[in-house]
């Protein structure tokens, strides 16, 4: 998911040039499920808000064929319906909606301001971010070729549809160590593909997934391409790549998990907030709340631990509470 766009343009700095500037009560800066869950709330609060969608409107769940563990779909539902859902729910109690991507923040003063596509300054009283994550891939063009249709990067969110199957995880770290002890409870074999020789994951989940009969590391290998009529059916793997040992194989998987990683989308936000040293935005323990007064954070962006659409939408709810409650203590 994007929401920023790049101000290099031939190794110079491209200046924003502001030609609209307008004033805001609530600007929302993310249309995922914590940006349209803090529209509603903000909305129903009176709070006038204006939100920018960013580049993917709806987010990563728009880029999700089926979605079964948000509640109130029994039946489940497609990504990009259920966003659609949200977007109109928010646009029901009076959220403006708009298509833009943020380009620089300055937030050091009041009121905040945030540019949009390097021309439209708002200047806003309070400001959500929720502009998400984005998971990182390999780069191989088959990832594009079958996303939704065997790729993820969400074994929580999609490990369901792969019960009693074979699949693959690519990663060494701890994230790729729970989520190949997570789908090792659904599926029939996992395999954790492992660039070196040894896994950067904490002793405690090494052990785990040393002691899962049915997780096989295949060690110093990468994967070359993914092959499959109508999705995944397997994946061509290199051994000791570029080696006099180099090797290469295919596996039989009908699921492929990307666990290297996910990069906050929060560099636009960077020279006023705090944030860890991957980039994820730093709030006040128990809260939404940065620690620049008035602006707050939700969702993604803020959250490298559960990374869920349900969990995105409550931390959206509160930051929209935070943002009332701030208003009406400063107002």
């Amino acid at each position: 998911m994007q929401f920023f766009k790049p101000l290099e343009t031939g190794g110079k700095e491209e200046k924003p040039v502001i030609t609209a500037s307008e004033k805001v009560r609530c600007l929302i800066v993310g249309s995922g499920p914590a940006g349209y869950t803090a529209a509603i709330y903000a909305a129903r609060a009176n709070l006038k808000p204006v939100l920018y969608t960013g580049l993917q409107q709806g987010g990563q769940l728009t880029t999700t064929t089926d979605v079964e563990n948000f509640p109130g779909y029994p039946d489940g539902v497609t990504g990009p319906e259920m966003m659609e859902d949200l977007r109109r729910q928010a646009e029901r109690f009076g959220t403006e909606i708009r298509f833009g991507i943020a380009t620089a923040s300055d937030f050091s003063g009041k009121p905040l301001k945030v540019t949009f596509d390097n021309t439209t300054e708002l200047q806003a009283d309070v400001v959500i971010i929720a502009t998400g994550a984005t998971a990182k891939y390999l780069g191989i063009p088959a990832e594009t070729k079958y996303a939704g249709m065997g790729v993820s990067a969400c074994a929580t969110c999609d490990g369901f549809f792969y019960r009693g199957k074979d699949v693959a995880v690519v990663g060494g770290g701890d994230t790729a160590c729970e989520e190949a002890s997570y789908l090792a409870g659904l599926c029939r074999k996992v395999y954790m593909i492992v660039r070196r020789d040894v896994l950067r994951a904490s002793k405690a989940m090494q052990h785990r997934v040393m002691n899962t009969p049915n997780i096989e590391i295949l060690w110093k290998c990468q994967v070359d391409d993914l092959f499959g009529t109508n999705g995944v059916e397997g994946a061509i793997v290199i051994r000791q790549k570029g080696t006099p040992e180099e090797e290469r194989f295919n596996i039989n998987i009908d699921g492929f998990f990307l666990a290297i990683g996910h990069t906050p989308n929060s560099d636009v936000f960077k020279p006023w907030l705090e944030t860890d040293e991957t980039g994820y935005i730093i709030t006040e323990p128990d809260s939404t709340r940065t620690r620049v007064p008035g602006v707050f954070a939700s969702g993604d962006v803020m959250d490298h631990v559960y990374r869920q659409a349900v969990t995105a939408a409550g931390s959206g709810c509160k930051a929209a509470i935070d943002a009332e409650r701030y208003l009406a203590e400063n107002s």
